[in-house]
Formats: structure tokens, C-alpha cells, sequence
């Protein structure tokens, strides 16, 4: 994943208890162990992006369908998120942290061995499951090792691992990939997991919270998993099966469709809802996570077409295509600590239109690419973004999560997730679906002008078999080149309809009411 994929904000679980703060060796153990697991989880989304084009080669299927490792993954992260409260309260923060960590490592270890894509992806969906309480408790355990005057320093260090990891990533999955082999990505976690966990268990097990058994919306979390799985699904499959021409889609539209709606007036009325759908009676609630989501949908899509336009049509090996991805985290770790002490005194709206500005800026910049665009071409807009995404998470979160009574901070921080995880996945689905079908219509508008024996045609196939080729070769040759220019362009259309969409997102934001300075920024970091 990228930077942003799970460096985002994450549903912190109430913390009802006040043990005293750790010091000394046993506090800094604390610290390296949380933040190892942290690491983990992102390093693990953002490490998946470079070898989409080799796990999808090596299972045997379109580079289109690899997608669903990273899709499969978001979904399953997004339902499990809103349950962290609860869990937290039925088994305690401790025990539910140490659990979620070792059964990441063990879904990690069984991602490794799938042998193809239906067992791949139903490991990751298990993966993203046990994932979800993992980043919101470490930021729980992290805030009650340290006194409360030192809460900032905390958040600030944690932070770093959630930048550190996306311009890690890319790297590392590259390197992996092009010189060990794809599985290596996910069994990384192994040894990363099996320390953070010896670690908290070891110093946190005496500081085990409070629990207690509280009812769960099992029929609202039902519901929740059928629409939202159902939805995705239709997503995934249909450009395989010619959308609504197949009874398949139809079926599962029809499925999302009536599972949402019942989904809606359940929560409303339930006592104990699996998600507070009232919050979104907020103005700032509503606005802000409806573009926070909509954003990161948008960047999170592009952020996954790179790397494959790269790999499969520029010539980028693993390796080189995560070197062009990996620096958007370094302006992101260099202003990410202003943004957040600032976010209180400067308006987050203006902040978050800056941000857009910058994103829809990079994004125009990309829809300039062409077949013959060099490495630094690439290098330069990704540089540039890391910007743009340190005054994207913060300022939008003090919006989303300004004017909420404590209580309230926990449910509304889940919910700003789950619709900002699912919308993430939804947006890689919909931006490969796009880059296929406008890279078909290019493919033709390109393939129209061509006549046998005629023009270039004819002077590109006369080269060709001088060279050596046959006829059949170089018609295979010629197809090859058309394919680069549409996939080319196809990609170009994306990152500019995506810029449009930046730039049209920011009247949103300004349909929210400014927080109320520092206030709202504290509820903010501690849900960051």
C-alpha cells in the first residue's frame, strides 16, 4: 500500500482505564513493539502494489484480477474496524492486540503459499478481518504508556512508522519480487509479527482493560457484510462478465441494493448499532467523511494504476517501479508533524483545499505521460504529493470528527474508517475497470486509421520482416505498440478525470463549519 493506505486515520478503542505511564527501557520496548505492528500492517498494503503484474503472471491470471489481493483486503479491513470497540470490550485491548497480530502472521504466512487467486484472496480477506483492531489499539496501548503531557510525542512517533512504511514498501516489494520471488512480501510479516506480539504481551499482559459483555448487532453486521461484500464483488467481476448483460451482476446488484437499504433502517432504529449512522445528522460529520472518502477513493485507485501502467506497458521492472513510487512518503514525514500542531490554529479547510489543489496539480501532471516519459518525469509528480497527503488526513479527520462529545469520538472515528476503507477499495475497482474499457475504445480509435499495405502500416511491417520477423510476428509486433499508445492514453484520461474530481471535491469541504481550534485538534490526533 501506499502511504495513505493505512497511514490514515484509524478508530482508536476507548480507553477506560488509566494505568500509570511506563518509563525507562520498559517504556521504549512498549513503544518499538506497538510501533513494529503498526509497521507491519501498513508495510503489508503498501508492499502488495509492485508485484500485482508477478502474482497475477505467476496464478495465471489478467493483471485486472490481481487487483482483487488488494480490494479483497480493504473490504475485510473496513468491516472489521467498526467491531474494535466491542471486541476491545468482550476480550480487553491487550489480549484483542496480541491475538490480532498473531493471526495477521499466520494469514501472512498462508497468503505465501496460495497457489492460486481464489485461495489468495480468501487468505487476504481473512487477513484484513484480523487486521482491523490492530493500528486503532496500538494507538490506545501507545497513549497509556506515556504521560498525558507526552500524548503528542507519542502520536508523533507512531506516526512516523505509519510514513515510513509506504516509502518502504515499494522498495522492499520490488526488491522481493524481482529477486526472491512474490510470497517472500507476505511472509516478511513472520518474524515482524512473532516480535511485536512477544514484546506487548510481555509488557502489557498486567495492563489488561476492563471487560465486559455488551450485546452485538449481529443482524446489522450481517447485513453490513452482505452489501458491502456483494457490492464489491459486482465491482470486481463485472467487466468479465459484460456487466449487466450477466444474470451473475444482476444478481449481485440487486443483492447490495436491498441489503443497504434494510442495512440503513436497521442501524437507525437498533439500540446497540454495529455502526451510528445518526453521526451523519452532523454537517462536518457528513461532509467531511463524504470527502475524505470520495479523496481517498480517488488517490488510493491511482495509486495502484501507476505501478501497473508501468510494469506492464513502460518496460518497469518491480524494483523500478517501486523507486518511482516510494519518495511520496518523503515530504509526507517532513510535514506531517507541522501540520499537526498547526491544524488548531490554522482553518483544516483551507489546509484540506490545499491539499486537493496539490493532488489535482500531480494528477495533471501524470495525464501529460506518455510511451516516451523517463523516470524522472515519473519521480516528480510522486515527490510532489507527499505534500499534498500530510495536509489531506489530518485536517480532513478534525473536520470529520469536530464538535463530538468524547464518547462519541471512538464510534465516529470507526465509522469515518469504514466508509474511507471501503471507498479505497471500491475506487481501485472502478479505476482498472475504467483504465480496460477506455483503453479498448483508444485501441480501435488507433487501429481505424490503419490500412494494409498503406502509410506507416506498411512501412512499420516492411521494417519488421526485413529485420528477420514473420508476418504474423510483426502484425503481433505492430498490435503490441497500438496497445502501449491506448493503454497510454487510457491511463491519462484516469489521472486527469481524476484531477477534475479533486478540484470538484473541494466545495465540499467548505459546506462544513470551521472546529473550534484546539479542541477539535486534540479529538483529531487522538483518532489519527
Amino acid at each position: 500500500m501506499t502511504a495513505a493506505t493505512s497511514a490514515a486515520p484509524a478508530a482508536p478503542a476507548a480507553a477506560p482505564y488509566a494505568p500509570e505511564p511506563l518509563s525507562g527501557s520498559t517504556l521504549l520496548l512498549g513503544t518499538v513493539a506497538l510501533s513494529l505492528a503498526t509497521f507491519m500492517n501498513v508495510l503489508d498494503s503498501s508492499i502488495a502494489n509492485v508485484s500485482l503484474p508477478a502474482i497475477a503472471g505467476d496464478l495465471g491470471v489478467s493483471p485486472g484480477q490481481g487487483t482483487w489481493v488488494i480490494t479483497s483486503f480493504g473490504v475485510a479491513n473496513a468491516i472489521s474496524v467498526p467491531l474494535t470497540g466491542w471486541l476491545t470490550q468482550r476480550f480487553g485491548a491487550v489480549r484483542l492486540f496480541s491475538m490480532s497480530v498473531l493471526l495477521f502472521v499466520i494469514t501472512s504466512w498462508l497468503c505465501g503459499f496460495a497457489t492460486s487467486l481464489e485461495m489468495l484472496v480468501f487468505f487476504r480477506v481473512l487477513q484484513g478481518l484480523v487486521a482491523g483492531p490492530m493500528i486503532p489499539l496500538s494507538q490506545t496501548l501507545l497513549l497509556s504508556s506515556y504521560p498525558r503531557a507526552l500524548a503528542g510525542t507519542a502520536l508523533a512517533l507512531w506516526g512516523i512508522t505509519t510514513l515510513v512504511a509506504p516509502v518502504v514498501g515499494p522498495l522492499l516489494g520490488g526488491w522481493i519480487t524481482d529477486n526472491v520471488s512474490w510470497p517472500w512480501i507476505f511472509y516478511i510479516n513472520v518474524p515482524i509479527g512473532l516480535l511485536a506480539a512477544a514484546f506487548t504481551w510481555a509488557i502489557y499482559q498486567k495492563r489488561e482493560t476492563p471487560t465486559r459483555k455488551l450485546p452485538i448487532d449481529t443482524i446489522g453486521l450481517t447485513l453490513l457484510v452482505l452489501w458491502v461484500g456483494a457490492l464489491q464483488l459486482m465491482l470486481d467481476k463485472g467487466k468479465e462478465l459484460d456487466w449487466f448483460a450477466s444474470t451473475e451482476i444482476i444478481a449481485l446488484a440487486v443483492v447490495a441494493v436491498v441489503a443497504l437499504a434494510v442495512f440503513v433502517v436497521w442501524e437507525l432504529t437498533d439500540k446497540h448499532p454495529v455502526v451510528d449512522l445518526r453521526l451523519f445528522k452532523r454537517r462536518n460529520f457528513a461532509f467531511g467523511a463524504l470527502s475524505l472518502s470520495i479523496a481517498y477513493a480517488l488517490f488510493f485507485g491511482n495509486v495502484v494504476l501507476l505501478p501497473l501502467w508501468l510494469q506492464q506497458w513502460m518496460g518497469y521492472t518491480a524494483t523500478s517501479a517501486g523507486m518511482a513510487l516510494a519518495p511520496v512518503g518523503l515530504f509526507a514525514i517532513l510535514l506531517t508533524p507541522i501540520v499537526g500542531r498547526k491544524v488548531g490554529q490554522w482553518d483544516p479547510r483551507r489546509m484540506a483545499t490545499g491539499a486537493f489543489i496539490v493532488f489535482a496539480l500531480v494528477l495533471w501532471m501524470r495525464s501529460q505521460f506518455t510511451t516516451e516519459t523517463d523516470f524522472t518525469t515519473v519521480l516528480i509528480p510522486t515527490l510532489i504529493q507527499g505534500a499534498a497527503m500530510a495536509f489531506f488526513f489530518i485536517p480532513l479527520t478534525t473536520i470529520t470528527l469536530s464538535g463530538l462529545a468524547p464518547h462519541q469520538i471512538p464510534a465516529a472515528a470507526g465509522l469515518s474508517n469504514f466508509t474511507r476503507i471501503t471507498a479505497g477499495a471500491m475506487g481501485v475497482s472502478i479505476s482498472t475497470t475504467l483504465w480496460e474499457s477506455r483503453a479498448a475504445l483508444h485501441h480501435a480509435h488507433l487501429s481505424e486509421a490503419l490500412v494494409q499495405g498503406q502509410g506507416v502500416f506498411a512501412q512499420t511491417l516492411n521494417g519488421l520482416t526485413s529485420a528477420g520477423l514473420s508476418m504474423e510476428q510483426a502484425l503481433v509486433q505492430v498490435n503490441r505498440l497500438i496497445d502501449q499508445q491506448a493503454y497510454t492514453r487510457a491511463v491519462d484520461d484516469i489521472f486527469l478525470g481524476s484531477s477534475y474530481l479533486f478540484l470538484l471535491l473541494i466545495g465540499l469541504i467548505w459546506f462544513t463549519q470551521r472546529p473550534a481550534g484546539a479542541a477539535a485538534s486534540a479529538d483529531a490526533a487522538g483518532a489519527h
